[in-house]
């Protein structure tokens, strides 16, 4: 028989119920909370992350001390570095970022939006010295594909 965290709260989060922020990790980007930390106490995150501000220097090499961690790119596209890869993430691509892995976010579109679910929800972000060279963001009116 399978047993359930019944400490957990049931949660409904419309786009009403919460707005997109800037104070999130970046200040680049807007955050918007889906209320799925409150509901887990602190063991899940969930939060959309939208693009403010045109890439400059990126969020530069790091990591995070999480066990668990997915990126779902609900609009846009945006380029990360994992390791010595340059991954371009879509409109309908899942990214699972194992525990650890170095990556860096250099270069987005203006309409970049994203899932973001990671465990814990209270995850450190560990900056660390590169691995390998990074492309230069391009500006917002070029698309990428």
């Amino acid at each position: 028989m399978t047993t359930y965290d019944s400490s957990t709260k049931f949660s409904h989060n419309k786009p009403s119920d919460t707005k997109f922020l800037p104070d999130g990790l970046r200040e680049f980007f807007e955050y918007r909370d889906l209320g799925v930390k409150d509901a887990t106490h602190g063991n899940v995150l969930a939060h959309i992350t939208r693009a403010k501000k045109a890439p400059v220097e990126g969020t530069g090499w790091h990591y995070h001390t999480a066990s668990f961690q997915i990126v779902y790119m609900l609009k846009g596209w945006a380029k990360f570095m994992y390791e010595d890869q340059v991954t371009l993430v879509n409109t309908g691509d899942c990214v699972h970022q194992k525990p650890g892995i170095v990556h860096y976010l250099f270069d987005y579109s203006s309409d970049m939006e994203y899932l973001e679910i990671i465990s814990p929800a209270d995850y450190g972000s560990i900056p660390v010295a590169g691995t390998c060279a990074v492309p230069a963001p391009g500006p917002w009116s070029v698309a990428c594909n």
